[in-house]
């Protein structure tokens, strides 16, 4: 299992995510970079310290159809860190823009999908290895812009995803970014033993103990945030239990 290190982008600026409420958020600070609000800097802190992958949710894609497409290519071009990222894609085109900057996988977030059949497509014409599906939750429901994926529970989603050819899957709990409150490991033991996708997850991730229960259950990937940012997880102790 790797730890994924998050970044979060409003308004150009890197911010610090919390219970999805978006209108909230606050300019990111963080123990890894004096200059923490600028998206390039934070990702190169997460390189330097021997990250080799990073997960960006651009929430102006995703609120206003606004990507920062300039800020994708720059963490690339002068990080080499494998991004994937979230811009709110719900389309051939805007899917294929994205991945033009050179990142390494498109994320497609349930909250901002019409239909399972925009997933067929990119998964065809992609490839899987470069389509991620966030079932994004609150409250334990799933959040989607179609009636008939948002009336799914995780699992079923999570098994209908299997059956259109997505082979990997990202289980975020908005409502526990930012809190530490921890994951449901009951989902995400349900999702691993029904389906046959590999599994990331993340929102409310605590610490180290919880991130070694993750590895036990199969999970691939854990997205991290606050507590890298706080320092309450020292990136020293993840290098030494092979989580970079």
């Amino acid at each position: 299992m790797k730890v994924i290190p998050v970044i979060d982008v409003l308004n150009g600026a890197a911010v610090h995510g919390i219970r999805g409420e978006r209108k909230q958020y606050q300019p990111l600070k963080s123990v890894l970079s004096k200059s923490a609000e600028r998206p390039l800097d934070i990702a190169s802190a997460f390189n330097h310290l021997g990250f080799s992958s990073l997960y960006l949710a651009d929430l102006d894609a995703i609120l206003r159809n606004s990507a920062n497409f300039s800020i994708y290519r720059q963490i690339v071009t002068q990080t080499g860190l494998d991004l994937m990222v979230d811009a709110g894609i719900a389309d051939i085109t805007k899917a294929d823009k994205v991945l033009a900057t050179g990142v390494s996988r498109i994320v497609v977030g349930s909250e901002t999908l019409a239909s399972l059949d925009f997933l067929g497509q990119a998964v065809k014409a992609f490839g899987a290895d470069k389509v991620v599906v966030s079932i994004d939750l609150k409250e334990g429901k799933v959040l989607s812009a179609s009636e008939s994926i948002a009336a799914m529970d995780a699992v079923r989603f999570a098994q209908e995803l299997g059956k259109i050819g997505v082979n990997q899957i990202i289980v975020l709990d908005l409502g526990r970014v930012g809190t530490e409150y921890g994951i449901n490991l009951q989902l995400l033991r349900a999702i691993l033993e029904t389906t046959g996708v590999e599994v990331l997850v993340g929102g409310g991730i605590r610490s180290l103990q919880e991130l070694e229960q993750l590895k036990n259950l199969g999970v691939s990937g854990a997205l991290v945030a606050t507590i890298l940012h706080n320092g309450k997880l020292p990136v020293d102790e993840l290098k030494s239990v092979g989580f970079l």
